[in-house]
């Protein structure tokens, strides 16, 4: 399961690497309601969350079906800004039809099934009942916000202009300022290597489930979802995130100039696990005998003979599970004289259950 973002045609001259306010503040505000997400950001939200004005916060959650499940494809922009006020402009200058279906119908971070056949909620009846539909399932003050908008799309507009205005004096506008520095240099990073080492090396420094196809005409990112997109003609847009781990959304509009949003996150050593990757490990602990050699091995070192002998097995058999098991990367070997020893991987066995959750909120 992949996102794939056709590059054909596609110049080094069309790949936009720039900060985004806009992008940062829709990522502070996805934390903010949802900060079981994101462990690593935890002192930043409860700092954050202690000096919001209760008014504020309250409006926040009310308009939170903008960027908790799903992020809104107006919140990540292919034309990144220096300011966030410039940021807004660009979206007041958008129709009612443009803004609502960027609002509603979005497809940054493919929770349900996007729907590239629908035009606007407000002149569509099918992508009107999705909208609804999508709203309801999160409950009664979400379907009541999407509402509003569709049936006061001017007045919604402005409420969620101020909203974010008041969010940028409230807390973000101090954040911004720490931040975007190190976002502009990795941006600028990013593209200096584009330059001088090509697509292929540029995406292994953007992110490790980013790769390029053999043909060199694809960009495949590591999600759990079937999803393609198309650059080519259009360009691809790169926003550098401090606070949006561990996610890398992809905006993949049908019509629309992709972007990705990418975390980096200061402090993040590890490389982001491939979804195969957890899949052959839970595959290769989903076997009885394959647990009780490892419950072996944890307490010592063993061979394949000391490990046949204990649990009764034949050697060859026992070697087929020790492969799956390695092969998985849970279990390592080291030689001592002419034995083979065994032995777990103590500290990558123990992110399985983080790298399941981070691929899955990827």
């Amino acid at each position: 399961m992949s996102v794939s973002i056709d590059v054909t045609n596609v110049s080094a001259d069309q790949y936009l690497f720039a900060p985004s306010p806009l992008a940062e503040l829709g990522s502070a505000l996805h934390l903010l309601v949802e900060p079981a997400h994101h462990q690593a950001q935890n002192s930043w939200v409860t700092a954050a969350t202690a000096g919001i004005a209760p008014d504020l916060m309250d409006r926040i959650v009310v308009a939170d079906y903008l960027w908790r499940t799903s992020r809104s494809d107006m919140l990540l922009p292919a034309e990144p800004q220096a300011t966030l006020a410039a940021e807004l402009d660009i979206l007041d200058a958008l129709e009612d039809e443009t803004w609502v279906r960027n609002a509603l119908m979005t497809s940054s971070c493919g929770v349900v099934p996007i729907r590239d056949d629908l035009d606007s909620p407000l002149v569509d009846d099918t992508a009107r009942k999705v909208a609804r539909d999508r709203a309801a399932a999160r409950g009664p003050r979400a379907l009541d916000f999407v509402d509003h908008i569709l049936t006061r799309p001017a007045a919604a507009r402005s409420w969620v202009r101020r909203l974010l205005e008041d969010c940028d004096t409230g807390f973000f506008a101090d954040a911004w300022a720490r931040v975007v520095a190190r976002l502009a240099a990795d941006a600028r990073h990013k593209r200096d290597l584009l330059a001088r080492h090509g697509l292929e090396a540029m995406l292994a420094a953007v992110s490790p489930a980013l790769t390029l196809t053999a043909s060199g005409d694809r960009i495949v990112v590591d999600k759990l979802q079937d999803r393609t997109a198309s650059a080519s003609g259009r360009g691809l847009t790169f926003l550098p995130s401090a606070f949006s781990h561990p996610h890398l959304l992809v905006v993949h509009t049908a019509g629309c100039r992709p972007v990705l949003n990418y975390p980096i996150l200061a402090g993040l050593d590890e490389a982001a696990v491939s979804v195969t990757g957890i899949q052959d490990r839970l595959h290769a602990l989903d076997h009885p005998l394959r647990l009780r050699l490892i419950r072996s091995i944890l307490r010592t070192p063993q061979t394949t003979a000391q490990l046949a002998e204990t649990w009764k097995v034949s050697a060859p058999e026992v070697s087929r599970h020790l492969a799956v098991l390695k092969n998985a990367g849970i279990l390592t070997t080291r030689r001592q004289g002419r034995y083979v020893l065994y032995e777990v991987d103590i500290a990558r066995s123990a992110r399985l259950g983080i790298d399941l959750i981070e691929a899955l909120l990827r």
